[in-house]
């Protein structure tokens, strides 16, 4: 399996240029045009890197570095950006962000600078990452969508198995609703905050049958799956 980088430029003419450099120098690339939509990828798929434009409609670089690093720490971010200011890469940096290259650049400094952030993190790619999580009594298909107990089958939706999947993440911690909110819906707003409310409902209510699991509303902040011994 090739290492896989998550690139989000909203140009696309130079968007399309760096994905295919990067295709070409053996890397599986996903090209995305704003924060929001790059922000729901990351939390469908697995990236080894992620390379950002700053300037993005619906949620800026920084924004999508600083929402990144909630739900995964060691991922490499490489920012590329015409901003070139001091005050500019130190904000890159307290986002997140690992390394900063600014436009224009040459092809070799940002193979390199790919390189070397790889190589400083370690990077291994698994072959088979197992897409079966064990929830208490349950067995969850992240891929098939199918959540197992051995009273029934029940085949998720997309969202639902998206939100259970980021709750398994973080097991017996609270996650912030509006993480939960940019990580399925890519926006955070009163409608679809009525919708996560209606699916983390029926989610509660396909856990019932294992009495060690809660899915618990913390007022003011997001929910936690519970799972105790």
């Amino acid at each position: 399996m090739k290492v896989r980088i998550l690139l989000v430029e909203d140009d696309t003419n130079l968007g399309f240029i760096v994905a295919d450099q990067l295709k070409s120098d053996g890397y599986q690339v996903l090209l995305c045009t704003d924060g929001a939509e790059a922000f729901q990828r990351f939390n469908e798929e697995t990236f080894h890197l992620c390379i950002f434009d700053v300037m993005m409609p619906k949620k800026d670089g920084f924004a999508l570095a600083k929402d990144i690093r909630k739900v995964n720490t060691e991922v490499p971010i490489l920012f590329l950006t015409a901003k070139s200011m001091t005050e500019d890469k130190v904000e890159g940096f307290k986002s997140g962000g690992d390394d900063y290259l600014t436009k224009p650049f040459s092809v070799e400094e940002l193979q390199l600078r790919i390189a070397a952030l790889l190589k400083r993190v370690n990077i291994v790619v698994k072959e088979h990452e197992d897409p079966i999580l064990k929830i208490g009594e349950y067995t969850f298909d992240t891929v098939n969508y199918q959540l197992k107990h051995s009273n029934f089958t029940k085949n998720l939706t997309k969202k639902e198995a998206m939100i259970l999947k980021m709750l398994c993440q973080f097991e017996n911690q609270v996650v912030a609703r509006d993480l939960v909110l940019n990580a399925v819906w890519g926006q955070d707003d009163y409608f679809v905050g009525r919708s996560l409310d209606v699916f983390i409902t029926k989610l509660r209510k396909y856990l019932k049958e294992d009495e060690h699991i809660q899915l618990l509303n913390v007022h003011g902040i997001g929910f936690k799956l519970q799972i105790t011994s």
